[in-house]
């Protein structure tokens, strides 16, 4: 699915994103916190591989023009 929604044109992804983004707010409290704890985890887990030297991460700029094609 990530993947499908990963080659939809920029518009589109920023739809589908938009709408995901909206459903987290709907959710009981029980559910936010673990969004958040999932969040938490995966800023964790990219942390690591940067010390790790495993990621040198990504330019925003670069990253911003890689989302906009």
């Amino acid at each position: 699915m990530l993947q499908a929604a990963l080659a939809l044109p920029a518009h589109d992804r920023a739809d589908v994103a938009a709408e995901l983004l909206a459903s987290l707010h709907e959710r009981p409290e029980a559910d936010r916190q673990d969004v958040e704890a999932a969040w938490a985890h995966e800023i964790e887990r990219r942390a690591r591989r940067v010390k790790a030297g495993d990621s040198a991460g990504e330019a925003r700029a670069d990253g911003r023009a890689r989302l906009a094609d």
